[in-house]
């Protein structure tokens, strides 16, 4: 049984990618899950400045540990102008400012989902080749376009195509663990 943390890259509190994260670890059995929600998650915006100031704050050295405990990261990200938001870009900053290889041995599930047709895929590709940075491996990639028409609530993903790639990459993942 391995450790699972599981987590949008979003603050949204109506979060679709958040919705994907919560569908995906109900269809995860015999691992120890860990889900957290970003929406209450206070982090200030990134500056040396404020490093120096005041620091890092308990919730962020928390998380990193976190990261630490669970063998593999279940994540998906959001898009904003063909990026990852703001808000997920200063997580990343403050985690490798408290450590530059936060994500070291970490298998990672790299997941994203828009209300578009390229379900949020170019800020897939901006962070699957930024993550190894700080030392995590992206086992797997999933993008779920035209979130309101392929997804319900309590159904899941509902176009039995992109389902299936769904499971294919969870399992993949879920072997390297």
């Amino acid at each position: 049984m391995s450790k699972i943390l599981a987590f949008a890259g979003s603050n949204s509190s109506t979060s679709i990618n958040f919705k994907l994260v919560k569908h995906t670890i109900s269809l995860i059995e015999g691992h120890k899950i860990q889900l957290m929600d970003m929406a209450e998650f206070d982090l200030p915006m990134f500056s040396v400045d404020h490093e120096k100031e005041y620091g890092y704050t308990n919730s962020l050295a928390e998380f990193r540990d976190d990261i630490h405990q669970a063998e593999g990261l279940l994540l998906s990200v959001n898009e904003h102008n063909g990026n990852p938001s703001s808000f997920f870009k200063n997580l990343l900053d403050w985690l490798s400012r408290l450590e530059l290889n936060f994500l070291d041995n970490t298998k990672i599930f790299l997941m994203s989902t828009s209300p578009g047709k390229r379900g949020a895929s170019s800020s897939l590709s901006v962070t699957e080749k930024l993550l190894p940075r700080f030392g995590g491996e992206i086992v797997s990639t999933f993008s779920l376009p035209s979130f309101r028409h392929n997804f319900e609530i309590g159904k899941g993903i509902t176009d039995q195509e992109l389902a299936g790639e769904h499971q294919q990459a969870l399992d993949k993942w879920l072997q390297s663990l």
